[in-house]
């Protein structure tokens, strides 16, 4: 069993920045890849950025790349994503997860709500 837990949300200005934060408990945290998924009102959830075991390989969905940096310490078992120059568009909920086995992160495929670990989530709301 993992749980994990999102923090650093809120409400921010376009243009400004926001660092989430996402700490696991359960199995051995650097075993596994983790990502970031987002789900804005009345959309799909949608594929963020992954970052692998060790830390040094990331994967973003094209329109965040520029902008948003993903990172994981092992150590404290937690993992990051620094949002810079927002937009009105990256208002949603952003979830943490990781899977319950090796399987590799791509930028189209979204878990179902029972496959892998998510969070709860934590909301951005990007005023204008």
């Amino acid at each position: 069993q993992v749980i994990l837990a999102e923090s650093g949300g809120g409400l921010v200005q376009a243009g400004g920045s926001l660092r989430l934060s996402c700490a696991a408990s359960g199995r051995p945290f650097g075993s596994h890849d983790l990502a970031w998924y987002r789900q804005a009102p009345g959309k799909e959830r949608e594929f963020v950025a992954a970052i692998n075991w060790k830390g040094v390989i990331t994967l973003y969905q094209d329109y965040v790349k520029d902008s948003f940096t993903i990172s994981r310490d092992n150590g404290k078992k937690m993992m990051y994503l620094q949002l810079n120059n927002v937009t009105t568009d990256d208002t949603s909920v952003y979830y943490c997860h990781t899977m319950h086995n090796r399987m590799k992160y791509s930028r189209t495929y979204v878990p179902t709500r029972t496959y892998g670990y998510w969070g709860q989530g934590t909301q951005i709301t990007v005023s204008s």
